[in-house]
Formats: C-alpha cells, structure tokens, sequence
C-alpha cells in the first residue's frame, strides 16, 4: 500500500497496490526528498493509456525495481488528466532531454522539482536500441551519487531555459500571445493558405493527414468545415478534404460499428487498428464537425450526394444518412456508456480490458467471422450474406475490430442492421473496459456545446434535455466562484480550472443559452468570460492557468498559453472562439479586438504547422463571416420555431442566436430594441440579421432568413 489508495483519481488508485512506494505530487513528497537528498521518479499517464498499462505491468509491479526505486528515489505519480499543468511542464523537459515525448511519461528530478533525465516507456530489458528501466535507473543513480555538479547544472539550464517564452510573442505567438490590437486583419489570407497545404498534404488513399499512427483531425476539420460554408474560392476543396476524411473515418474500424463512439487513433494509416481507448473529448469534437457536415450537407441541391469537388481520391465524401447516422450513434454511446449520476460525463474508456487479471487491448471489441455467422443465425440472415458482410467488415479466423473501410452496399446494410442486435447482445455478455469517472470541465463543456447543436439540427429534444442537466451539472459543481477542473462523483477538487476549462465552458453555455433562451446561461457565460481576463490576460500576455499564481521553477513555463492544437483545439483558440461569439452577442468592440488580436500571429503559425492551427483557423472563418447576428424575437409557436429552425440549420460560421418574445427589457443586448410583428391582435415573429455591424429588415418568413443567412 502506498499514499495513492485514497486518491480520487482511478489512474492512480491503479497504481495504489504497486510495491512501489507512490506518492501524489503534492508538497510533502518533494519534503521527503529533500530530507532524504534523493532524486524524484516522476511518472505520468492516464487511465485508458495502453502502455501505462504495459509498463505498470512490467516494471511497477515488479518487487525489486520497487524496493531500489523505495531505497533511491522519490516515485510521484500524476494523472495528466488531472495536472496538465504538471504534464506541460514537464513533457516540454522530457521533449528537451530526449527529443521524444508521449505517455507513460518518466522524468527524473532534482528533490527541488528541476528535471535532469527524462524519456517515455522503458521496457524490463533493452530492447531496439531502448535501455531496460533498471538499466535506466541504476544510471540516474551512479550519476546522482558521482556526477551530481553535472545533474544540478543540467537541471538548472533547463529550468531556466523552460520558465520564459522560447519565442518572440510577436512574430510567431507559440509560448504566449501579446495583446495589441492590429489596425488591419493580416490573417485574413491565412485560411486560403491553410486549405492549399492542407489539401497538398491529404492522404487521398486512406484519408485524413500522415502516416501511422494517424489520429482524427479535429480541430483541422472544425475549420475547413466553417471555411466550406464561406463562399471563398478554396470553399470547394475544403468541403473535399473535410468530406473524404470524415467518410475514411467513419466507415472504419477508429469508428465503433457495433456501439458507436471514436478510438483514440489508429496504429495503421487506413484507419483499420484501432488504438482502442475512447476519450470524451475525441467524440465531443467529432460529434460536433459531424453536425456542422449535416449543416452542410442539407443546404446542397442532392444532400445524398454532396459535391465535394474533383478529386483523385477513391475516398466518396461522408453521406447525409451516414452522418446522420454516426451523430445518433455517438449521443447513444455517449449517453449509455460515459454519462454519470447528475449529468456529466466521464473521461474515457479503457484501451484494454482486463480478463483474469490480464490486459487485453480491445478484446471488448474484437470479432472473428464465426461469431458474425453465429449472430446472423440467431438474427435471421441468410449466410451468403453474412459471409459478404464478414468481409466487408475484415473479419477472418482471428479477432479483429469490425473494419467496412467502405460504403456498404443496400444489401449489406440491410444484413448489418439484421445482424447488430444479435452481436450487441453477445458483447453485453462481455468483460468491457473500465471507465475513468473523473470530470474535466473543458471536455463537458466542449461536449455541452455540440451536444446542444446536435440536438436543435437533428431534432432530439431528449438530446437537448442531456445539455441541460450537463450543463446543471458544471454550474453548480464546478463552479464555486472559480471554476474547478475536475470533479469526482459530484464533488469539485483539485486545481482551479485552466484556460481551457474556463474558455470551453463560456463557449458551452452560451451554445445552450442560443438553445435554450435561458438568459441565465448567457449571464453565466458572461461571468466565465469576466474571470478569464482577470485570470487569464496580464501584460499582454495570455496565460494557460493562473496569470497571477506564481508558478516556480519548471512549472514556470507551462504557464504560457500555447496556441497549436493538440487533440482539441488550444485554450487560445477557446479564448478567441468564445470572445468573438460574447462580442457578437454584446456589441463589445474590445472584445472582438482582442479576439482578432489573438489571430496576429496566425499567419506565421499556417507557414509553419497548419494542421496545428486549426483552432485559430476556425475562430479566423467565424470573424470573416461577421460572425452574423440573429435575433429571432416574438411569442412561443409555430412562426418562432420555423425561424428557429432555420438558424440552427445554417452553417454560417460562428453564427449567434438569441431568442425572446419582444417582451419588455432584455438582458442580452442583441435583443434590445428588438420587438415581434404587431398586426392588431395578431403577434408574429421577427428574425433580425446583422452582419459586421450591418443589419438588414427584418424577415418574418423561414425562406427569407435562409437568404439572409447564405
């Protein structure tokens, strides 16, 4: 037993029985170091992270590393779920020290928390050139004990180089960003040069971006989706690359045929090994780019055969119903299989499932052609069709994810949908992977946002029921005044939120708020956005957490916001996404200027790395098209609802909707003045559309808006 038994995250309760001697990363660990003058082992990962899992099982449960890593360090374990702070700062030293970095995560520190070795996974013996842990840890021990002048100056260059901003702000923004408001848009030519490399760099054979592993490109497609709506000369061929990579993704095994819900990435190129875990904030992402596909796809003469542009690419574009289709099978999954007591949702799904007391990554998912034919006798199917449908999906005699790697024809379909119900009941029966219940408050609020649009376009009041109570759920555990990161079974703990959490969460309950006309979300929203320049913007510059905490040592540097994307779009892009919408709906021109400022360095940033700036990118797409002010105002039924309708049908980028009846004084100021049609006893609705402070007349019919919102 060690000091991580009674800690509330599952990650390290995993490790609680390890013969290793872990300890939080708190204040009494790097206490004990000192005392003792022993280095630290910092050891970070998450819980659905296979190869932490790998290395748990190899070197941690091991008696004798543990009684060495007992007799000559300190062993701190971190979930980078919950510390991303911690995380940052030191993969930026692991990436300094070793030129790699990933998870599990192992550094080596001065008692005093100043990194002087770092690398990823360690196996039990050397192998591909890689040393063994204890070849590792025997190493940092003779150097401690005989070469410590040599580790103190290495660490402390390293701190030193890691606690300011590696690059000038202004000319590439990747450490922090100034706050100085540009008198002109020099951005606005950066997103036609995005989609031109963007599109130069698709793998037009298996779609997406690179090679193995090949990750969901999730913050790239939220902006080539926003740019495909702009009417722009590159429009088309972003609507090509952002259709062809959502089909290659959908119709493969990243995407669970069987119960719904995206893998973490795929070790292969074709998307056809699922790296198996399933993370809340992938899905949030990729629910939210299916829906603005549907947005797109429904304003197209033929939605069932959306013009994407000539390609050479075999790839055919995602279709209506397949999008439609993956929406309901990503809100059923999310809602069956991460929503919690009291409405939020948890972290992930484990990678691997645990049978015996053995990991086995993706056993929960994998099938052999036997079963599919099992299950299409008990379902119905005739067995030539079975076996065609076997094959489609890459079964054979061994386990294999379920992989179609194409559009089913009619026929097949047919079988499938034949054939499901039968093999979700033989997986019922399954050991599935285990779930990490933490709440992190970025990926709710990521999830709240496209949760909530997903179910005004696709009509599912049930779905928009779910945002509700999601959002409850943030409000009034979450939230005390700060805003806290995570929360364990409905208690709010750890560290304050981050920028990330703070700018989602706006960004979320201003989405609900547009759903909703609840003003109380929007003021909510507002409290958010109130915090995060107190907090988060000092001296021009922009912060990841707490600009005015102090922050020592190696954790110095992580305190600068950094604006390329990761799996989800950087807090900076949050920031800006949620300031331009605030600014919008408020006619605040200070804060459009600091949301446009923000974009200062995104030309710089497109020339060096696109794929890692489309967050920005798409905040870029949302001020270029206004973003367009809607106020749809007037009483309750049929005439408000079909206007209503069609706002939340158009993929206008960044759109803002504020809804009321026209009734008295109105806390959202894009309904000030805004009053229904009066026609003697008769009242209507009205839809005001502004654009780049521009109004037109009112309109009172759905067709009429439609015009006004192309």
């Amino acid at each position: 037993m060690n000091r991580l038994a009674d800690e509330p995250s599952a990650y390290l309760r995993q490790h609680a029985h390890n013969p290793v001697a872990w300890q939080p990363f708190d204040d009494a660990a790097f206490a004990e170091a000192v005392a003792r003058d022993v280095p630290i082992f910092l050891s970070v990962g998450y819980a659905a992270c296979h190869w932490c899992h790998v290395m748990a099982g190899e070197s941690f449960q091991d008696p004798a590393i543990g009684a060495y890593l007992n007799s000559h360090f300190v062993s701190i374990k971190v979930d980078r779920e919950e510390r991303p702070d911690v995380d940052d700062a030191y993969m930026a030293a692991t990436q300094a020290l070793s030129g790699e970095g990933g998870w599990p995560m192992s550094v080596f520190l001065t008692p005093d928390g100043r990194a002087f070795h770092a690398g990823t996974y360690f196996p039990p013996s050397p192998v591909s050139g890689r040393p063994s842990f204890t070849q590792v840890l025997h190493a940092v021990q003779e150097a401690w004990q005989e070469r410590r002048e040599q580790v103190e100056r290495t660490a402390s260059e390293l701190a030193q180089a890691l606690a300011q901003p590696i690059w000038q702000l202004r000319a590439v923004p990747e450490s922090g960003v100034e706050l100085e408001i540009a008198e002109a848009p020099e951005w606005a030519g950066a997103p036609a040069q995005a989609v031109a490399a963007l599109a130069a760099a698709e793998d037009l054979q298996h779609g997406g971006f690179g090679n193995a592993p090949k990750f969901p490109p999730t913050p790239t497609l939220d902006f080539l989706l926003r740019h495909a709506a702009s009417g722009a000369p590159t429009a088309e061929l972003a609507r090509g690359v952002a259709g062809r990579t959502l089909g290659a993704m959908v119709r493969s095994a990243l995407f669970d045929q069987l119960g719904g819900g995206f893998a973490r990435y795929s070790v292969s190129a074709d998307w056809s090994e699922p790296h198996y875990e399933k993370m809340l904030y992938d899905n949030a992402g990729l629910l939210q780019a299916l829906v603005q596909w549907i947005r797109l796809a429904g304003r197209a003469p033929d939605p069932e055969k959306y013009d994407v542009g000539t390609s050479t690419s075999a790839i055919a574009p995602l279709s209506l119903t397949e999008a439609r289709d993956a929406v309901a099978a990503v809100v059923s999954w999310l809602l069956r299989e991460l929503r919690l007591p009291g409405g939020a949702f948890a972290s992930s799904l484990d990678a691997d499932t645990v049978i015996d007391g053995v990991h086995h990554e993706g056993a929960s998912y994998q099938w052999t052609e036997a079963e599919l034919l099992a299950a299409a006798r008990a379902g119905d199917v005739a067995e030539s069709m079975a076996h065609e449908v076997a094959a489609a999906m890459g079964l054979g005699t061994q386990p294999a994810p379920l992989n179609p790697g194409q559009e089913l024809s009619a026929e097949q379909q047919h079988a499938w949908r034949a054939l499901k119900p039968a093999l979700l009941t033989q997986r019922s029966r399954r050991v599935m992977p285990a779930r990490d219940e933490k709440v992190v408050a970025s990926w709710n609020a990521m999830l709240l946002g496209a949760l909530t649009d997903a179910a005004m376009v696709l009509e599912e009041p049930s779905w928009l029921a779910a945002a509700v109570d999601l959002g409850e759920y943030l409000r009034h555990v979450q939230w005390d005044g700060v805003l806290f990161r995570v929360s364990h079974a409905g208690t709010a703990r750890g560290i304050k939120g981050l920028l990330e959490d703070y700018a989602a969460s706006a960004k979320g309950f201003l989405r609900l708020y547009a759903a909703t006309g609840q003003s109380r979300h929007f003021e909510f929203a507002g409290q958010l956005l109130q915090a995060l320049e107190e907090e988060f913007i000092a001296d021009g510059v922009v912060f990841s957490h707490g600009a005015h905490d102090e922050g020592t040592g190696p954790l110095q540097g992580s305190r600068f916001a950094d604006p390329f994307d990761n799996a989800t779009a950087s807090g900076v892009a949050l920031l800006a996404d949620a300031l331009a919408s605030w600014a919008a709906y408020t006619g605040s021109q200070r804060h459009r200027a600091i949301a446009e400022n923000l974009l200062s360095g995104l030309p710089a940033l497109v020339r060096r790395a696109p794929r890692a700036a489309g967050g920005l990118l798409a905040v870029a797409e949302s001020l270029l098209a206004g973003p367009l002010e809607l106020a749809v105002v007037g009483p309750e039924g049929s005439a408000r609802s079909a206007l209503l309708r069609e706002a939340w049908l158009s993929p206008s980028p960044g759109l803002v909707v504020a809804t009321g009846d026209g009734e008295g004084s109105a806390v959202v100021p894009l309904l000030t003045g805004r009053t229904a049609l009066r026609d003697g006893d008769e009242t209507s609705a009205r839809a005001y559309v502004c654009r780049k402070m521009v109004c037109a007349y009112p309109v009172t019919t759905p067709d009429a808006l439609r015009k006004l919102l192309s």
